[in-house]
């Protein structure tokens, strides 16, 4: 029997591409959650790649020995390493909640009798009765909450394990996944989508280096500000403030919560505001949130769009704006990866318009897009290693 190979007719095919494209785009809207924890892997493997591609060449190992080494050690720092200081803060987590259960009964207390100002007699007897009973509605919570949050624990861990393993198979599979999504494209078209992705790396590569001078930034300005009010360890809060800034959400969260356990344990080394000890701690654990909350928020306003900005050369403006719309709609996920994004976006477009108009498809030197000049940072990153590899 004779075998034809007949091609599709040009209207069939933009039929079928069309419906692929909106069976595609009624996917993603449909598996939205599965999709954003899926770009929260990739986020994540594209952060520690740096080093899988450092360790390959500075010891000459396999792709996959080096993967397994990196992404192994960063399970063990990350999750390990917290469980096993555990024992060691339950104590102090004990006397934190202690405190808190006393400040409570104080301030409720303090409360029920009339305060005297300028005259003027103040009663806050029903907020003191309140106060009187925070300790049992935090010692007995309602079953129904208790089942609520037992529910929601679960499903976060699902999604924890989804994303360990998926940022292990995007670590170990990069590789072949960019083989494949090159030769999606027609084989005369390969070396345009080459470049293409020599040059959206590139954007990514900047966007790193932004991200590690912010961290510096965040690092210095925390310390400065935790020795000011007069924290313990303020050198150390600094450093994690730095490093947690990377961690969407959760980040931001751990390093304020240690601050202010610091704080509600020891206190201030200069600021007195009460003869009580407990309720002078809570005090300076309130400064303490209230800073962080303040220098938080200018970071994301302003020093980042700044940073970001001249790192990908985008207008600081048009950054400022992309990160507020970013967190409304998405939260901090969104504003942390709304910049690289919006630079990845212009990249393609860029392409696309010179192709529409039957232009060369590339205009300038990519490389040199986004490189900081050498003479402002010299920060050399090893990232380009593991995609050549």
């Amino acid at each position: 029997m004779k075998k034809t190979n007949k091609q599709w007719s040009l209207p069939f095919r933009y039929t079928v591409g069309i419906i692929i494209f909106i069976s595609i785009i009624a996917f993603l809207i449909y598996a939205h959650e599965a999709v954003k924890m899926l770009v929260i892997a990739g986020f994540t493997a594209y952060l520690i790649s740096p080093a899988v591609a450092i360790l390959m060449d500075k010891t000459k190992l396999s792709r996959t020995v080096a993967v397994n080494i990196v992404y192994f050690s960063a399970i063990i720092f990350l999750v390990v390493v917290p469980i096993a200081l555990t024992p060691i803060f339950f104590d102090e987590i004990k006397i934190v909640a202690k405190d808190l259960l006393n400040v409570s009964k104080e301030l409720g207390e303090m409360l029920l009798e009339p305060i005297q100002f300028s005259g003027m007699e103040f009663d806050f007897g029903q907020l003191g009765e309140s106060f009187a009973h925070l300790q049992d509605k935090i010692l007995t919570p309602l079953p129904e909450e208790a089942l609520a949050l037992l529910e929601t624990t679960s499903v976060n861990i699902i999604w924890f394990l989804i994303i360990l393993v998926s940022v292990y198979l995007f670590m170990i599979e990069w590789p072949r996944i960019k083989d494949w999504m090159i030769n999606l494209a027609p084989e005369n078209y390969h070396d345009d989508m080459h470049e293409l992705y020599k040059r959206l790396r590139n954007v990514w590569v900047a966007y790193l280096r932004g991200q590690i001078v912010l961290m510096v930034v965040v690092w210095i300005v925390f310390t400065i500000a935790w020795a000011i009010i007069g924290i313990p360890g303020a050198l150390v809060l600094g450093v994690i403030a730095g490093l947690f800034t990377l961690i969407p959400d959760v980040g931001p969260t751990l390093a304020a919560l240690l601050a202010v356990a610091v704080a509600l344990l020891e206190g201030s080394s200069w600021i007195r505001l009460s003869d009580s000890p407990s309720m002078n701690n809570l005090i300076v654990a309130g400064i303490v949130l209230i800073t962080y909350i303040v220098l938080i928020n200018m970071k994301n306003a302003f020093i980042r769009p700044i940073i970001m900005g001249r790192s990908l050369h985008m207008n600081e403006a048009l950054i400022f704006i992309a990160i507020l719309i970013a967190t409304i709609l998405e939260g901090i996920m969104g504003a942390l990866l709304i910049v690289p994004v919006m630079a990845s976006i212009s990249v393609i477009m860029e392409y696309l318009r010179r192709r529409v108009l039957g232009l060369t498809p590339f205009a300038d030197d990519g490389e040199k897009q986004f490189k900081a000049p050498p003479e402002k940072i010299k920060l050399k990153t090893h990232f380009a290693l593991e995609t050549e590899k």
